[in-house]
């Protein structure tokens, strides 16, 4: 008599060999594998400098929104635990999306991006929309406001990091790649444009732009999105003098300083006062009605008087690291949606830090964008740092 022995294949199956079974079949096992890497040298300079960007911000906040908070009726704190609180979630934000296996992104790109056109649609509707400075980006519900433009830059460059990434081999065809790109980037601009938020369809035409060029469409295609990019946004601000007046305001502020130049005078005049070592932390002037928005939007010049030159070195070397680290783990990504993820988070960092440090410092037009990671604002901090998380997934996952 032979006794029986009980194979793997006709014994029956763990829980947990079911779950590793289901998952090989999804292709999402080795993924999982990989992300169980040791963090290497570039995802500490990332994790270490995002955090003192963000440590930086809450110092800046709670110096610079107590006048607002107080003004307000409020407590000088308010601002300051808000932001706090913000920080927080963010932080879980950034830890789920380190952890996560960002390969599983693709299998939601789709329904996120619809998710987050939906929510552009939520500031239009009534008694929830808030509108501010004529652009009504913004929704409150109850004690909770958001701006939904901020998860539809996260939504929109995974679906088309995602698109570009399955159609390496086919990204010279126009009707398979190119243009569900274009449909999708479209979309966004025109919500971001219904609403009047203009430096949001701008930060998110840089995402696109990006992430085509890094997929390897011809530059004469991307070359033409540029340009029609900007003779679209030349036009929408052409069109309204209010917005034509408030875009050319900083070509000649001495003109301009006592109406649509007067918060980049006042900036500008705070950032002076600042030298080389500032006026010390708390001691600046600007953010007592002189600045508006001193707390979110213009929060650069905040830093630059109370900590002068050192503080502004500080922060521009801080996002030139996040840069750098940023296109070499985009180099150095195991496959294309990684390297696109990469590079579009990137490239999202340095366009919007250039265009509020260029609004704030007179050498550009003001757009209302806020400095990632930095500036007042919950919806902003936490999208920014659920994307820095992605990036140093995507960093201790490199070759």
């Amino acid at each position: 008599m032979s006794t029986a022995t009980t194979s793997p294949t006709n014994r029956a199956m763990t829980l947990a060999e079911r779950r590793r079974a289901v998952l090989d079949q999804g292709g999402l096992l080795s993924s999982r594998r990989v992300a169980q890497k040791p963090a290497n040298k570039t995802f500490f300079i990332i994790f270490i400098t995002v955090l003192t960007l963000v440590a930086i911000g809450l110092v800046m906040v709670m110096s610079s929104s107590s006048i607002v908070a107080l003004n307000r009726g409020l407590s000088p704190w308010t601002m300051f635990f808000k932001q706090l609180m913000w920080a927080c979630v963010g932080g879980l934000g950034m830890a789920f999306f380190y952890r996560f296996p960002y390969p599983m992104l693709r299998r939601c790109v789709f329904p996120g991006l619809l998710g987050a056109y939906g929510l552009m649609l939520l500031p239009f509707a009534p008694n929830i929309g808030v509108s501010t400075n004529g652009a009504r980006a913004w929704v409150v519900l109850g004690p909770v406001g958001f701006q939904p433009s901020e998860f539809l830059k996260f939504a929109l460059l995974a679906y088309c990091a995602n698109l570009l990434g399955r159609r390496q081999k086919e990204v010279t065809d126009i009707n398979r790649t190119i243009k569900p790109v274009i449909y999708a980037w479209l979309v966004a601009v025109v919500l971001c444009v219904a609403q009047k938020d203009l430096g949001g369809a701008i930060v998110m035409s840089c995402i696109v732009l990006t992430v085509m060029f890094m997929s390897g469409i011809p530059m004469r295609i991307i070359g033409a999105i540029a340009g029609a990019s900007m003779s679209g946004a030349l036009f929408i601000t052409l069109v309204s003098s209010s917005r034509r007046n408030r875009w050319t305001a900083f070509l000649n502020l001495d003109e301009t300083k006592a109406s649509f130049g007067y918060q980049v005078w006042q900036s500008i005049l705070s950032i002076s006062n600042g030298g080389i070592s500032g006026a010390g932390i708390g001691a600046g002037t600007g953010k007592w009605g002189y600045v508006p928005l001193a707390h979110s939007d213009f929060i650069f010049s905040t830093i630059a008087e109370e900590f002068g030159l050192i503080g502004v070195t500080a922060i521009i070397g801080g996002f030139l690291v996040l840069v750098v680290s940023g296109f070499r783990v985009a180099m150095a990504a195991q496959e294309k949606f990684g390297a696109l993820l990469a590079g579009g988070v990137t490239m999202w960092f340095a366009f919007q830090a250039i265009i509020n440090i260029g609004g704030v410092s007179g050498s550009m037009p003001v757009t209302g964008l806020t400095l990632p990671l930095i500036s007042y604002g919950g919806s902003s901090l936490l999208v920014c740092m659920s994307a820095a998380g992605l990036l140093m997934n995507v960093a201790r996952n490199m070759k």
